[in-house]
This record gives structure tokens, C-alpha cells and sequence, in this order.
């Protein structure tokens, strides 16, 4: 938890309230009427939640259970998803992954988590057993990925959907042999945001991909970059080359290209706002969170990536004050995962400070993890556009 005396952890907690009245309680509003942010909410009764008074605790059974498009992509599906007329490749995509979702159908590859102690184990099937999703920001790959889980004709049980990250913390709290098991007889694997950070994740997904594909189960993933570049620009170690080009093996690649839709036709998003219009509006939305940026980034550090989802439960607005660039790589790593997270929640982002485009450095965003930085800046603009309501005129 971040320490007693900051800002943006003393929200919520009346009884300390009063030495930061300049924040949580902005003297001088007099009476703030129902209309004052638009959706016509009235001012809380109660002090705005604070993300750094959360210590979330997520069990192995949730982690498993949550594997399933996100509340964003709960309703996507291949007829939903519009393709940009001057991007043939997104029509392409559209049915290379509906053939690929009917071809799923009927008994399992293998049988894996079916067969009788007398029964041959079948043979993997030869060449690549999945599909791998190339392109840029917001050409619509996750909706894609999630038409592709929808459309399976599988039980829900029989599918698996998840971030990259996702995916490495299941093995962590489950262990590897038991993800084995507990994958190994789904007939699809989703993987979303397949960018890899470290050789050690390289190694062990590689090594998990395999097993799971040799007990049939098919593969779809999701990234910014071909399968068989995946680490350029960050390792280049001959153990890690060889890695990826053993993962790069399960996949065909499917090239999609075009604009961000994020941001297609829509108007430029808005500039940040001051801390009391911030401050006001968090008073103002039903189950909205107010933090002060440096110390929310201070309490990610303490937090587990794999609870960042259960950090930003329930929430309906997240607010912002101090903005400032994030001031290296490890932080600025966490805080894609949690715009991840609250872009797949659908949870708008109000702020004060500079600008998101603002918040990875130069040297950030032409470096190795460049996809990621843009992937979050492009998302978390989509989020302060739906934010913007949240602000009386």
C-alpha cells in the first residue's frame, strides 16, 4: 500500500481527509447541482475509491475461470466487425478465421483428457496448428480473436482466451504440468498481446505451446509483430533466437492492415484537464477512483501484474491528478498492463497533467517495447475520449 501521507491513498478515508482538503475535498464548489457532469449524477455521498487502498488477492480457480473474452469483446463477433473497404486484408482475415473456427468442430485433435488407458495416443497434427494475427494498432485483431473463441463450436469450458501476460501468470500460480492439464484438453488456446518481454517467458511459453499442440489443442494469437521477429530489438542471445523460431513453427501468419479504428473519423481526443475539474467529477460518478498518478505508479510496483484485473474491479470511472512522464522502463511496463486492463473493462480514464502521448519517452518509443508504449498511448486516448462526458460544461 502506498505510504500513509500521499495524496491519492488517503482518498476514501474520511478521518485523514482533512489535510488534503485541496484534492479530495476542493474548497469553494458551494452547491454542486445534479447536472453538474453530464449522465446526471449526484454528488457522491462518500469520498471517491482509491486504487491505492486496493491489495487485491486473485486465487488460482479465478485466474482459470476468467480465461474468456473481456467485457469489451463479450459481444464481438466475425458479422459485428466492420472491415475498412480499402484494407482488403481485413475482409481476407474475416474468412481465413471463419474456415478456421468450422474446422475446429466435431471431437477434439487428439482426445486429449478422453482417452482410455488403452487407447493410442493420436498423432499431433503435422505443420502449423494455429493462426497468428499481424498488424498495427486498432485494426481490430482482439475482436477478431474474440469472433474466433465465439465462434468455435466448443463449450465455453473447451476454450481458453487470454493476454500473453494472463497466460504466463496461470503457469505461475498453477504451475506448468498442471496448465498442461488444465489446457491440454480445450480445443482452442486464444492468445492476445503475444509480445514477448523476457527469454525466460520465451522459454516457457515456447515449451507450453508445444505440449499443447501435441494433445491437439488449436492456437490463435494476437500481436503487432511477425512470429518470427517477436523479441527484435530487445534480446538477441542464440538460446532466445531459437526459441522463437521453435514458437514461430505452430503458426501461419495472417498480415491485417489499416488505420486505428480507436481513433478512425473520431475527433482529436481531449486535452487533460484541471485537477479540480478532475477531482469534481470523481465526487461526481458513481463508483469512480481518484489517485494521485506518481503514487498510483509507486503501489503498481507493489501489485502483481495477474491482479491487476481484480484492481480495477467494479470501478466506473478511473480519475487521474499529476500526470507526469513515466520515469522508467519497469513502470512504464506495468502501466500498459493496467491500461490493458481497463481497456478491456471499458473503464474511462479522466486526468490531469500532460498529455498520454506524452507519457513514454523518446527513447521509450523507438526502443524494443515501442509496441507496447503505442498500443497503450492509442488505448488510453480511446478511454479519455469516453471520459470526457464524465465533465460538466
Amino acid at each position: 500500500m502506498c505510504p500513509v501521507g500521499h495524496v491519492g491513498c488517503l482518498v476514501g478515508h474520511r478521518e485523514q481527509a482533512s489535510h488534503v482538503r485541496s484534492l479530495a475535498r476542493p474548497l469553494n464548489w458551494g452547491t454542486v447541482s445534479s447536472s453538474a457532469a453530464s449522465g446526471h449524477h449526484p454528488i457522491a455521498e462518500v469520498a471517491p475509491l482509491s486504487l491505492c487502498a486496493r491489495e487485491p488477492h486473485v486465487p488460482a480457480d479465478r485466474l482459470v475461470a476468467e480465461m474468456v473474452p473481456p467485457p469489451r469483446f463479450e459481444t464481438a463477433r466475425f458479422d459485428t466487425y466492420i472491415p475498412d473497404p480499402n484494407q482488403p486484408s481485413q475482409t481476407e482475415a474475416v474468412r481465413v478465421l471463419s474456415g478456421f473456427a468450422a474446422g475446429l468442430g466435431g471431437a477434439h485433435a487428439s482426445g486429449a483428457g478422453k482417452r482410455r488407458w488403452f487407447q493410442k495416443k493420436a498423432a499431433a497434427p503435422a505443420g502449423p496448428r494455429g493462426i497468428y494475427l499481424d498488424g498495427g494498432y486498432g485494426v481490430g485483431k482482439t475482436h477478431l480473436l474474440a469472433s474466433l473463441w465465439h465462434a468455435t463450436p466448443a463449450a465455453p469450458e473447451q476454450k481458453a482466451f487470454g493476454t500473453f501476460v494472463e497466460l504466463t501468470n496461470l503457469v505461475g500460480a498453477l504451475g506448468f504440468q498442471q496448465t498442461v492439464r488444465t489446457l491440454g484438453g480445450h480445443r482452442l488456446l486464444c492468445i492476445d498481446e503475444f509480445e514477448l518481454d523476457d527469454p525466460g517467458d520465451t522459454v516457457l511459453v515456447s515449451s507450453l505451446l508445444s505440449k499443447l499442440v501435441g494433445e491437439g489443442v488449436a492456437l490463435a494469437a494476437t500481436s503487432n509483430t511477425l512470429p518470427g521477429k517477436l523479441g527484435e530489438g530487445r534480446f538477441a542471445a542464440t538460446d532466445f533466437m531459437r526459441e522463437i523460431q521453435g514458437l514461430s513453427s505452430h503458426f501461419t501468419a495472417l498480415r491485417i492492415d489499416g488505420e486505428d479504428y480507436r481513433h478512425r473519423g473520431l475527433p482529436e481526443a481531449p486535452a487533460p484537464y484541471s485537477e479540480e475539474q478532475v477531482t469534481k467529477a470523481a465526487y461526481a460518478t458513481e463508483r469512480a477512483s481518484l489517485d494521485d498518478f506518481p503514487h498510483l505508479l509507486d503501489h503498481l510496483s507493489k501489485v502483481h501484474p495477474s491482479r491487476y484485473g481484480a484492481l480495477t474491479d467494479d470501478l466506473g470511472a478511473v480519475c487521474l491528478t499529476d500526470v507526469t512522464p513515466v520515469p522508467d522502463q519497469s513502470t512504464a511496463l506495468r502501466l500498459v498492463v493496467l491500461a490493458d486492463r481497463l481497456y478491456d473493462r471499458e473503464v474511462p480514464v479522466l486526468a490531469s497533467g500532460v498529455p498520454f502521448d506524452r507519457l513514454f519517452s523518446e527513447d521509450m518509443l523507438n526502443g524494443g517495447y515501442r509496441k507496447k508504449y503505442f498500443r497503450a498511448i492509442s488505448r488510453l486516448t480511446a478511454l479519455a475520449r469516453d471520459a470526457k462526458g464524465l465533465v460538466g460544461d
